[in-house]
């Protein structure tokens, strides 16, 4: 697959300047939206699109209003703080990198599919 750099807009770009010094923690996905945990004490969701939000924790559960069963939280293998977000596109989806200091979590997403895998 081609992955395109892309500029991320407005929105986008306040929200990363939220999570920037942050370190996500645990992560799930669930309804075509990836939930990652930071150490803050928010969530951080990022859509199909590459759209994103930033919510306190407890107000982003109360609104998934999902059973713990349901949310199958994956640890971060090495959290550390984010340095910085990058933004690539292909056809069939986005590419999201957050270069942490210690490590990089990337999350692509296919519109094909409608999936979002983190790694």
């Amino acid at each position: 697959m081609m992955w395109e750099r892309r500029e991320t807009n407005t929105h986008q770009d306040h929200v990363i300047a939220h999570v920037i010094g942050a370190s996500v923690l645990r992560y799930f996905v669930w309804d075509e939206t990836a939930y990652l945990l930071l150490d803050i004490g928010f969530i951080w969701n990022i859509y199909l699109d590459a759209e994103m939000g930033l919510l306190p924790e407890t107000v982003a559960l109360a609104e998934l209003d999902l059973d713990e069963g349901l949310r199958r939280w994956e640890r971060v293998a090495e959290p550390s703080p984010i340095q910085s977000v990058d933004l690539f596109q292909s056809e069939d989806g986005r590419r999201l990198v957050v270069n942490c200091e210690a490590t990089i979590l990337t999350l692509e997403t296919s519109f094909t599919t409608r999936d979002i895998h983190v790694s």
